[in-house]
């Protein structure tokens, strides 16, 4: 099965005064599935969190992908 490393993006724009995180993960969970957990938020402060379950590593890692893609899209970069 392929196994994602955590992605983290960040979109920064001085101009709007904008300064975003978006982090993904895919971690087993205990009920024998996988969950994708997304942060999101400005740069410095905590963010929000949402927890998306997925019942196999593959559907989840679909998902990671898909989201990835489409935030890319948006303007968010890849950050170390």
């Amino acid at each position: 099965m392929k196994h994602l490393p955590d992605i983290s993006l960040t979109k920064i724009d001085p101009a709007k005064k904008m300064c975003r995180f978006y982090s993904l993960s895919v971690q087993p969970n205990l009920f024998g599935g996988y969950s994708l957990m997304r942060c999101w938020g400005r740069i410095g402060t905590q963010g929000q969190l949402k927890i998306d379950m997925h019942l196999t590593e593959a559907d989840a890692v679909e998902a990671s992908e898909r989201l990835n893609g489409s935030k890319c899209k948006r303007g968010y970069q890849a950050s170390l």
